[in-house]
């Protein structure tokens, strides 16, 4: 990473409100075109669009700040001392806020019809999905986004320029499994976002869930990093000399969001 903090805080913001934006912004467009409704035909749609929009934010920030833009990726690194937990808060508050003002963005062009018709593109457990369900299935999405950044961007043997290209794949792919159960969030910011927007808007929020979208990725991405270190990575590089980590996460929402 080549930036100051205060620019690499701002990439970060920049990153996760155009995640924010593009991703949600899509599970609207989406419920608007469907009347209220959401195939999963309609969901692959959306998970194209998540995946896309990850794979560019990390072409163009990932040399500034990481292009982390999901603070589950964030504390994970941190855990296995990739990155200063020293900068974790400031990192995971630029996500947060980040996220929130592309929700808004996402009612700004839609209208409050975003909140009232689609939640701002929410993430919500469907019906029948029970919070430990939820949690594993949140769990699994984000070990693989993480089981996949350690592949294509931190491990040192990994191929020149297929990170953004493959971490967005990963995102597509977590979203096809198990955004029909939980909106395939892997990203608490992701779901944060949209939460307060939807709120403010006159939406009704499953706050009670949020828990799920945060101790969910937590747990599932620092267990991949962990995982990834003992099977597969060599010996890591001290924290100053370790190569660039470029990273991303996602989310999209079920069909009952």
């Amino acid at each position: 990473m080549t930036g100051s903090l205060p620019r690499r805080l701002l990439a970060e913001l920049l990153g996760t409100a155009l995640l924010a934006f593009f991703g949600p912004g899509a599970v609207v467009a989406a419920l608007a075109l469907g009347k209220g409704s959401l195939d999963y035909a309609g969901l692959g749609i959306i998970a194209l669009s998540f995946g896309l929009v990850v794979a560019l934010v990390i072409y163009a920030l990932g040399t500034t700040s990481g292009a982390h833009i999901n603070p589950a990726v964030t504390v994970a690194l941190a855990v296995t001392g990739r990155f200063r937990w020293a900068e974790v808060p400031a990192y995971v508050g630029s996500q947060v806020v980040g996220a929130v003002l592309g929700a808004f963005l996402v009612v700004g062009v839609a209208g409050t019809k975003a909140a009232t018709a689609a939640g701002v593109g929410l993430t919500s457990t469907s019906p029948g999905v029970g919070a430990g369900q939820a949690v594993l299935a949140e769990g699994l999405g984000t070990f693989l986004l993480l089981f996949t950044i350690m592949a294509v961007a931190v491990d040192r043997r990994a191929p020149v320029g297929w990170a953004g290209f493959l971490i967005g794949l990963a995102v597509v792919c977590e979203i096809f499994v198990i955004g029909p159960f939980t909106g395939g969030s892997v990203n608490p910011a992701r779901t944060i976002g949209p939460y307060l927007a939807n709120t403010v808007s006159g939406g009704t929020t499953p706050w009670g869930e949020l828990w799920i979208y945060v101790v969910g990725p937590v747990v599932g991405g620092v267990l991949a990093v962990l995982v990834y270190d003992r099977l597969v990575q060599p010996p890591a590089a001290p924290l100053d000399d370790d190569p660039l980590v470029v990273t991303g996460g996602s989310g999209a929402a079920s069909p009952q969001s």
